[in-house]
């Protein structure tokens, strides 16, 4: 098969971003075709990768502030037809898998999220520093990219999501069905980190943007007097501090070498925004850590409450400490949440995405119709 890959942008680095290099380990002489490309802004080892952008990448500042051209996106992927592939593969959390291709080309979309700010407008907007005039000037704009995302996800061929909750959403707002095949995380470089006794610390790891809701956390920790470390950096970082008791810490930016010994020594992994998926979760259980978290997304499929963490059921600093307050980090057996993270292995997404592209690739050549065969749920 000739495989070509399709990416919104690359202009941050992001879990989508962590996909597509998955993507790439698999597919390595597949050409990525992306609407923007700041190769300044981007590492190294996709610098050397056929990438091929839209017209859009001419455009002025687009590379800082791509936000601002929201509406030409869907024109861009639109008027893009791609020729010459037996299957496109397009990573989505915006408007890619609009893209056209030839009747004999399969299109295969793995689903980070229906396009947020086109289908969770309101939520989207938590915490951004934008009036209520000007959202409600957003709104018809947003109806008109509702309809244009809607057609556009009708020509897919097939959808993949990356969590039961992305699977509720595609099916509510594209009113199509998909297959979960959860994102690549490496929980290998995780497993060795692990403390046998953890340190007197709890911890979170995240960027700090308002939707994240770090805030639940340093509230919660400075009401309970519990020490709590939060790795991350963002433009939400002052108003937390403003929160924050002597309890919490601010590490700054951790860099990708620091989070296995920082994982491996916390009490657990504090998880309080609603995720597509999350991989930080999937870490620390790699660690050998619980995982509290709030009960939604990502969180619904990757934590085992009892066994692997716990849940909190409302988004509110309240709902938190009541789980905070009774939690024991000694009642989870590392070995059980090891054992469970591998299920969200890299290899794991690897064996599973290229079964489903040859399972569908050869139900389309045969005209025939196509189900997943897991291969691991078969083994």
């Amino acid at each position: 098969m000739k495989i070509a890959l399709a990416h919104d942008w690359l202009n941050q680095i992001g879990g989508a971003e962590d996909v597509l290099d998955a993507l790439l380990q698999i597919y390595p002489v597949s050409p990525v075709y992306t609407s923007i490309f700041a190769k300044s802004f981007m590492p190294g080892h996709l610098q050397d990768r056929d990438i091929q952008t839209l017209w859009l990448d001419r455009l002025p500042a687009i590379h800082r502030r791509h936000q601002a051209y929201l509406p030409l996106y869907p024109l861009a992927w639109n008027n893009l037809k791609i020729d010459g592939y037996d299957v496109i593969l397009s990573n989505k959390s915006g408007f890619c898998h609009g893209l056209r291709f030839p009747p004999h080309c399969l299109h295969i979309c793995y689903c980070l999220t229906p396009t947020r700010y086109v289908w969770q407008l309101d939520n989207y907007l938590v915490g951004e520093e934008i009036g209520r005039a000007a959202a409600n000037l957003l709104r018809p704009l947003v109806a008109l990219l509702r309809r244009w995302d809607y057609a556009a996800a009708q020509r897919v061929s097939h959808f993949i999501a990356i969590s039961s909750a992305v699977k509720k959403r595609i099916s509510r707002y594209y009113d199509r069905e998909s297959v979960v095949i959860y994102p690549p995380v490496d929980t290998r470089r995780f497993e060795s980190a692990a403390a046998e006794d953890p340190d007197d610390y709890y911890l979170v790891v995240s960027r700090l943007v308002p939707y994240k809701r770090i805030d639940l956390a340093v509230r919660a920790a400075t009401e309970l007097g519990l020490k709590l470390k939060i790795a991350g950096a963002g433009r939400d970082e002052e108003r937390l501090r403003s929160l924050a008791g002597d309890c919490v810490e601010f590490l700054g930016f951790a860099p990708e070498s620091e989070l296995p010994r920082l994982m491996g020594r916390c009490r657990a992994l504090i998880f309080p925004g609603l995720e597509d998926f999350g991989i930080a979760p999937v870490q620390a259980q790699a660690s050998g850590r619980p995982v509290i978290a709030f009960a939604g997304g990502g969180a619904l499929d990757t934590i085992i409450p009892g066994l692997t963490g716990e849940h909190f059921h409302h988004q509110t600093v309240d709902s938190l400490k009541e789980v905070w307050r009774k939690f024991d980090h000694q009642a989870y057996n590392p070995e059980l949440m090891r054992g469970h993270a591998k299920a969200f292995d890299t290899s794991v997404f690897a064996e599973r995405i290229q079964t489903f592209i040859e399972q569908a690739w050869q139900a389309h050549q045969a005209k025939r119709d196509f189900s997943f065969r897991d291969p691991v749920v078969a083994g």
